[in-house]
């Protein structure tokens, strides 16, 4: 079994330099709670983390589809728990696709797929909250 390592070391008041890998990551708190704002929050980090694993999941599968894309972006929008605003629940994303004579069942394909069966850390927040999203086209037929 394969093992993840990740190294932190105190960076300010209240950060961390992390070691991914060889990449550099700083996670830090807000200035209003002690921090220096060196970096996103740690639980930004799960919504981040959320939009590259499904997007590289989608991508991979519209590439085995033989599906060409020019352009895909995500945005994700999440509510802070009411009583506890430090927790997310209601996770949205918005898959974003441009590119000339899409077909929406295939790309509806390859993003169910990501979520239901690949993506790692969909699957992990979903044992929290709910994910929905939804799919937009911007078919470039000039």
């Amino acid at each position: 079994m394969s093992k993840t390592r990740i190294s932190a070391n105190l960076k300010g008041n209240m950060g961390f330099e992390m070691n991914l890998n060889g990449h550099k990551l700083i996670t830090d708190a807000s200035e209003d709670i002690g921090g220096n704002n060196l970096g996103p929050r740690p639980r930004q980090l799960l919504l981040a983390g959320l939009i590259g694993c499904t997007g590289i999941d989608v991508m991979s599968i519209l590439k085995k589809m033989k599906v060409q894309i020019d352009d895909c972006s995500i945005q994700v929008e999440a509510d802070n728990t009411e009583g506890h605003p430090r927790v997310y629940e209601n996770i949205h994303l918005s898959y974003i696709f441009r590119g000339k004579d899409l077909s929406r069942k295939s790309l509806e394909r390859a993003v169910a797929l990501s979520q239901d069966k690949y993506c790692g850390v969909s699957a992990m927040l979903k044992k929290a909250t709910s994910i929905t999203y939804d799919i937009i086209i911007k078919n470039d037929n000039s």
